[in-house]
């Protein structure tokens, strides 16, 4: 079985075609600038080079008839025709309350998407759009969609639930749905195989650190409680986004600052975050250097993101009840080693040692713990594609 595993955003679209028999990955590559001059694919067949395919890009339609193109292409490809895709897995960003799991992709299902739009109005057309083309050019081959959303579900009720007039969840469904499910599934089913433990007897803190991050508690396998909320605004402070601050402020801004909606939210969610306080960038990677020269505001938004990723896994460690481990993945999670040190200073009282050595290690998985540590700290690079494959595999 071979499944097509698709991520569409506004102007891009990932892909990844595995072999379920072995799990490889037999060919991934990026879409780029759909519907924007310049348009491309970068395309990499197995352990080869990546090639850069120029190609307009007017629509996703057209992004993934090029996708098939080079799939079955004779020198770039890996499969003879499309008839070898057994079902093409889709990230879906949110799908509110309506959808505890992933779905094989119906009618209804589509009607049911398209209504939990006003939930995440910037990522769900996009993910949208890319199951209709691919419908459009597939249409006898099954798809699933696989929710960010999902995996939080079980999260009890005082969990998710906000302190606004009840009425307000019941019209609008305003409460903490949390994202990145995919990721935290994944990555603590990960940390039960490594500690050679069932899932169930665990407590994982779950650490997704990007660009985009997010802190998950899975008690027994399931996520009890996450960072980010209503939206993926909530929670840690990350590139561009502020993450969790007081409410009261969103209106003071409006008001001294003579701010729409539109523009409170733009502020909130694209000049923010570690970029908002360094002045420099968005990416960790430019904001260590800066610090490393000197600059105080880029010492200062690494001081942010560490002491609320460290606040965090207390709170959580706290809600559980106790810890068996804490995971770090995603970009900055997997190859920020100095961060990770930083992260979890000051926790050594609940168990959590970090050997320096064994952490001097980028984005490979590890046990980073010392040899004492009642409290195991894992690197565990995050496969979210693999995730769909597997989740759209067991619906089929």
């Amino acid at each position: 079985m071979k499944i097509l595993v698709i991520n569409a955003g506004s102007s891009s679209l990932k892909y990844q075609l595995i072999d379920m028999a072995t799990e490889e990955v037999l060919a991934k590559g990026l879409c780029e600038r759909i519907g924007i001059e310049g348009s491309f694919v970068k395309h990499t067949k197995g352990e080869e080079a990546a090639v850069v395919i120029e190609k307009a890009l007017p629509n996703h339609k057209v992004a993934i008839e090029a996708v098939i193109n080079v799939l079955v292409d004779a020198k770039l490809g890996v499969i003879k025709d499309m008839s070898e895709i057994s079902a093409v897995g889709h990230r879906v960003v949110h799908g509110g309350e309506k959808f505890s799991a992933s779905v094989i992709i119906d009618e209804k299902v589509m009607k049911t998407l398209n209504e939990c739009i006003e939930l995440a109005p910037l990522h769900n057309p996009p993910n949208i759009t890319g199951i209709e083309a691919c419908k459009q050019i597939m249409p006898g081959t099954p798809m699933v969609a696989v929710f960010d959303t999902a995996f939080h579900q079980t999260m009890p009720k005082q969990a998710y639930m906000y302190a606004l007039p009840y009425e307000l969840y019941e019209k609008y469904s305003i409460r903490k749905y949390g994202f990145h499910g995919t990721s935290h599934k994944y990555v603590s089913e990960r940390a039960a195989a490594i500690l050679g433990k069932p899932i169930e007897t665990l407590k994982i803190i779950t650490c997704h650190l990007g660009n985009g991050s997010s802190i998950c508690a899975v008690n027994g396998g399931k996520s009890i409680e996450t960072s980010m909320g209503f939206t993926p605004l909530d929670g840690l402070a990350m590139g561009t986004r502020c993450g969790s601050i007081d409410p009261a402020v969103v209106t003071f801004l409006m008001e001294k600052e003579n701010l729409s909606t539109r523009e409170v939210n733009k502020l909130m969610n694209k000049d923010s975050g570690v970029l908002g306080i360094s002045g420099v960038s968005s990416d960790f990677r430019d904001i260590e250097k800066a610090a490393d020269e000197g600059n105080k505001r880029a010492k200062l938004a690494l001081d942010i993101f560490y002491y609320r990723v460290r606040r965090y896994i207390g709170e959580y460690a706290s809600v559980m009840g106790g810890v068996d481990a804490v995971v770090f993945t995603a970009g900055v999670g997997e190859n920020n080693n100095t961060g990770r040190i930083e992260m979890v200073k000051g926790l050594e009282f609940f168990g959590i040692q970090i050997d320096e050595e064994k952490n001097k290690i980028r984005g490979k998985e590890i046990d980073i713990s010392t040899a004492g540590a009642k409290v195991r700290t894992l690197v565990i690079p995050t496969n979210e594609e693999l995730a769909i494959a597997r989740e759209t595999k067991a619906l089929l």
